[in-house]
């Protein structure tokens, strides 16, 4: 895919203390295929849906050991400058901005409610080779209790246009760029327990939900919530064996009314 605007969804990675547990697990929910591991990049290992790139594992840093997590990153036309707003606008610079050989640029950040995020800049690496077909990148969302804080900073630092969703079910909003909506934000609600963070939940595509919560359940995962249908798909929201939290969806199963948005930029 060509270089996205900034502010686009454009990557995710996982750190995982068991990289082989973490393939093989994938593999079988997602269909995943993996490439060589890279040793001058800390071994991180690229997978890949019917043989395009949709994601990459990796083996913790030094003192991160069993804390996987899903990490989003949004496009950057100068990471430096996307730092440099991040901390102006009340966010943390975890990491970088540092280069990545001849594949781009990188840092890590955290906005002001407590969701970590990556910043990618693009070199010989652009991001996602496909979205939303089976076993790629379909959506995410910033799952968050403060949800203001969210709100404000993304706006600030993307300037990403807002739309409240109007439905009775929970505090959603759609992040747009353009007319597009690339980022969603959901209030995190009693039903997450108090020791889950703030967090951004990325959404890949499987042809069934249903089976793939099966086989994730069978291989150890946790199921939190769903099934559920929905106008935008039928989705469910999962912790895998070593503590990450995702969702996957079927975009082509669908149910009931597409819900009402009020713009709130």
């Amino acid at each position: 895919m060509a270089v996205q605007p900034e502010g686009t969804p454009c990557w995710a990675d996982a750190m995982f203390s068991d990289v082989e547990g973490a393939k093989r697990f994938y593999g079988d929910v997602l269909g995943w295929t993996f490439g060589e591991s890279s040793s001058e990049y800390g071994n991180y290992t690229q997978a890949y849906a019917d043989g395009k790139a949709v994601a990459a594992v990796v083996p913790p840093m030094p003192g991160q050991e069993g804390q996987s997590a899903w990490c989003l990153y949004l496009a950057a036309e100068d990471a430096t400058g996307t730092a440099a707003r991040i901390r102006e606008n009340g966010g943390e610079v975890l990491m970088g901005p540092m280069r990545v050989g001849e594949f781009g640029t990188m840092c890590l950040a955290r906005e002001p409610s407590g969701a970590v995020f990556g910043v990618w800049q693009a070199g010989s690496h652009e991001g996602f080779d496909v979205m939303g077909v089976p076993g790629a990148y379909a959506w995410a969302e910033v799952f968050t209790r403060e949800p203001e804080k969210a709100d404000t900073f993304f706006s600030a630092v993307y300037g990403y246009g807002q739309k409240q969703m109007e439905d009775e079910g929970g505090d959603f909003r759609l992040y747009d760029l353009g007319d597009e909506p690339v980022l969603g934000r959901m209030e995190m609600g009693d039903d997450f327990p108090p020791e889950v963070p703030s967090y951004v939940n990325v959404y890949f595509t499987v042809p069934d939900c249903d089976e793939a919560v099966a086989k994730a359940t069978e291989l150890g995962g946790r199921l939190w919530f769903g099934p559920m249908g929905t106008p935008f798909g039928r989705f469910a929201i999962l912790t895998d064996p070593q503590g990450a939290n995702f969702s996957v969806i079927d975009v082509t199963t669908t149910e009931g009314e597409m819900p009402q948005t009020r713009d709130v930029s």
